[in-house]
């Protein structure tokens, strides 16, 4: 299992964006969460297999319709903490 930690920077709160990435990380079987920041950004870490994370990167980029993102960081970390499901903190 691998991890991403993304931070999402642009118009990403008050979009439904930490709802539609809770909805496609479920969809390619992820875990972990998603959470805005006090900043403005949105922050992801998520765990699974290569092919949902690369899925789940992807979508990042370009948010949910009411969405406009200016910046994706994203990097792979080890499995520090394991999580049971996706959720919005």
């Amino acid at each position: 299992m691998q991890c991403l930690h993304t931070l999402v920077s642009g118009r990403v709160q008050g979009v439904w964006f930490r709802q539609s990435t809770l909805e496609v990380a479920q969809a390619h079987g992820l875990t972990g969460w998603v959470r805005n920041l006090e900043d403005g950004r949105v922050e992801v870490m998520a765990c699974g297999n290569e092919h949902g994370l690369m899925q789940l990167e992807s979508w990042l980029s370009m948010g949910p319709e009411l969405a406009t993102v200016a910046e994706v960081k994203g990097v792979r970390v080890e499995v520090t903490e394991e999580y049971d499901v996706f959720v919005i903190l």
